[in-house]
């Protein structure tokens, strides 16, 4: 791996992750330290009722100001604007955005890191649902309902990819800034346009397969008034993409 190339910037939006939020900076740390490159965290919270950003304030003492950056916001205001919120804070000419609730794991970042560095590509998605991807700990009826949403969106949007709705990606931070202009939705279906954006726009994208672990402490943010919004959103796309 080229060291020294690119710093990396990783966006972790936050919404009562105190459980979480330390484990997940550590295994980034530990993580993005042992192929020695440049980084920089940046936590996006949401006013947690819950502490999470006194602990991203220990996290900050422990690892510096210039490793973990705190830029919290007043309330929940969508995951689309966390990451335009984030970006404009980030340093770094590459962007790696992923949840902070270690359903996706930062030993994936190295795979993302060569990938790109191999093939020059503008993204680099994490997929489930190709080659040694897979989804772990969701119970049957979640497992369904992610694969039939994920299926809908290719047929209807036809981005030829295996995961449209995956959200562990790294993005070169330039066509990340030119992608989101273009890109309308706030919430999950955010994760979406931004790729079919892509896709229309001809960059050049790139999988790698991951495994998603369930969340194993707190709650998923994912409820049905997220469902019905990501069903508005897809109709939405490809009646106007």
């Amino acid at each position: 791996m080229e060291e020294g190339r690119h710093k990396y910037s990783v966006l972790l939006p936050t919404y009562n992750e105190r459980e979480n939020i330390g484990i997940v900076v550590y295994l980034l740390a530990k993580t993005l330290d042992d192929i020695r490159v440049d980084y920089e965290i940046i936590i996006i919270d949401d006013n947690s009722p819950d502490g999470t950003q006194e602990v991203a304030k220990k996290l900050q003492d422990h690892y510096g100001q210039d490793r973990i950056v705190l830029r919290p916001r007043p309330g929940k205001l969508g995951l689309g604007t966390a990451y335009v919120h984030g970006m404009k804070h980030a340093t770094g000419s590459i962007i790696i955005i992923m949840g902070a609730d270690l359903s996706h794991h930062p030993k994936y970042i190295p795979q993302f890191i060569r990938k790109q560095l191999e093939t020059g590509c503008d993204i680099v998605t994490g997929t489930r649902y190709a080659k040694q991807g897979g989804v772990h700990g969701w119970d049957l009826r979640r497992k369904l309902t992610s694969r039939g949403a994920n299926v809908l969106a290719s047929t209807l949007l036809w981005p030829r990819l295996s995961d449209l709705t995956g959200s562990f990606r790294l993005y070169k931070k330039q066509k990340l800034m030119e992608l989101i202009q273009k890109c309308v939705s706030k919430g999950y279906v955010f994760q979406m346009e931004m790729i079919v954006h892509a896709r229309r726009s001809h960059l050049h994208i790139e999988e790698v397969p991951v495994s998603f672990v369930d969340r194993v402490y707190g709650t998923s943010k994912l409820g049905g008034a997220e469902i019905v919004a990501y069903l508005k959103g897809l109709f939405f796309l490809f009646f106007t993409m």
